[in-house]
């Protein structure tokens, strides 16, 4: 299946790659990939594509940000009427973008999980008797990089909780995407400091690669075997799962994601990412 590869442009020059992605863009010529890319001002802020030409090849593979499920729709949708058809339809985007339409599947080997509409205030005691320690996401993301908390406890008041959860709608913004997740938090075991994670991409229910995500040491050990390939059959022909090693030495699934917005976890396999998604192709 041949087909070309889509990434966003910089935010000032449409002919140039986003400087975030030019690893990327390189390693993809580079395994032998046509390339193209799209007015990042122009589709972020206006929500109109604009290419930066037109190649032979009506197939394309999107590389680059998160877009929500709606905005993807459009994506698709300007791609068709340019002639352009999009491997990942706007289905299987959300399927596996939003974490809980992946979870009743993968649900015994993932942590326990509900569900709630935006902007419900969620009874704080309730959460804790069910969970007792327990995270907060949206469908997507949680917040990182804030002084929001990690986790919540038995610690918690109800009023603390509220206000938390007011510093949560006003951190994710306009990246806010679907509902909000609670989730049992559970300990990740460590090696000098550092988690033992891995991300899986998956091209066509096959394992395409599987790399490192939290700069662990090479002796760490790696996710099981029957794990990695027991949900390679989730419905998208392009996806992720990163899985997470607990302090028990059990592991677990920790996210679900579209192949195409997930990043290359560990740099030093971009070129062999895309090597192996050419041979694919």
């Amino acid at each position: 299946m041949m087909y070309t590869i889509l990434f966003p442009s910089d935010y000032f020059n449409r002919n140039k790659i986003d400087a975030e992605l030019e690893q990327e863009y390189e390693a993809a010529i580079k395994a032998g990939f046509d390339v193209m890319l799209f007015d990042y001002s122009s589709w972020f802020e206006s929500k109109k594509l604009v290419l930066n030409q037109n190649v032979d090849c009506d197939l394309v593979l999107y590389r680059g940000w998160m877009m929500k499920p709606e905005l993807y729709c459009e994506f698709e949708k300007q791609l068709k009427g340019l002639g352009y058809y999009v491997i990942v339809d706007s289905s299987s985007y959300k399927r596996l973008h939003e974490f809980v339409n992946v979870y009743p599947i993968i649900r015994n080997d993932t942590a326990p999980m509900m569900k709630f509409p935006l902007h419900t205030r969620m009874d704080v005691k309730f959460l804790q008797d069910i969970f007792g320690r327990f995270m907060v996401k949206d469908y997507v993301k949680s917040v990182k990089g804030s002084d929001f908390p990690v986790y919540f406890d038995s610690t918690i008041t109800q009023s603390e909780f509220d206000g938390w959860m007011e510093k949560f709608y006003q951190y994710r913004g306009d990246l806010l995407t679907g509902g909000i997740c609670i989730k049992k938090y559970l300990d990740l075991k460590k090696y000098d400091s550092h988690t033992n994670e891995y991300r899986a991409f998956y091209y066509h229910n096959e394992l395409m690669i599987l790399m490192k995500s939290s700069n662990q040491s090479d002796a760490c050990c790696n996710p099981p075997f029957e794990l990695i390939h027991k949900y390679k059959i989730l419905d998208s022909p392009f996806f992720t799962l990163d899985f997470a090693q607990l302090e028990d030495d059990s592991w677990i699934i920790i996210e679900s994601g579209d192949g195409q917005v997930s990043g290359i976890t560990d740099s030093s396999q971009t070129e062999t990412f895309y090597r192996m998604l050419k041979e694919k192709n």
